[in-house]
């Protein structure tokens, strides 16, 4: 694989930008732990930084898997990733996982001599992701892994401590019980006839 973007990869990353915003209101919605299913979506968890430019917050969906308790996730397209760069300017991040809501600290260890295991390991817990980046990581070689995923960063964020409260997975969840009782209240309520 060549250094450089193909404009395949650019239409990927148009098109997981779109999926990515449907995930995240997904997980908003109370809805991200139903979704996480290796075999079909792929483990997503919800990365929250602190854009590097703005210092506002960012809520990116990104697939995961976890080893020996540390949590693994890879930016396929590089440098090119927002969440990677905010990553670099400030590694103090969350993480909205399945079963969890987690403070931690980001750390590129894309030159580590466990790169190729830990990132097929990130790839496999994809799901889709991987196929359709044209990636088979179960049953790729290491050196075709290796060549294919050259651009790819991989990141391990190790988990500080428990966060619960507002602003966490779940926080545009009051949106179910609200439409429920205004769809409720348009059935009950009996309609005029017209004469």
């Amino acid at each position: 694989m060549s250094s450089a973007i193909t404009p395949r990869d650019q239409q990927l990353r148009r098109a997981f930008r779109w999926l990515n915003r449907y995930m995240l209101l997904h997980w908003r919605l109370g809805l991200g732990p139903y979704a996480n299913r290796r075999e079909l979506s792929g483990q997503i968890m919800v990365l929250v930084q602190v854009g590097r430019k703005t210092g506002r917050i960012r809520r990116t969906p990104v697939n995961y898997a976890i080893v020996d308790g540390d949590v693994y996730c890879t930016a396929g397209f590089g440098q090119l990733a927002d969440w990677y760069r905010n990553l670099l300017a400030n590694p103090q991040v969350e993480i909205w996982l399945p079963h969890g809501w987690w403070a931690g600290t980001a750390e590129d260890v894309s030159d580590s001599p466990e790169r190729l295991p830990l990132l097929r390991q990130v790839l496999i817990a994809s799901g889709f992701a991987a196929r359709v980046a044209g990636l088979d990581p179960a049953h790729m070689t290491e050196e075709a892994l290796d060549d294919a995923s050259r651009l790819y960063r991989l990141i391990r964020i190790r988990r500080t401590h428990a966060l619960t409260g507002p602003g966490g997975p779940g926080d545009l969840a009051w949106v179910w019980p609200v439409t429920t009782a205004v769809l409720l209240g348009l059935l009950l309520v009996p309609r005029r006839r017209r004469r």
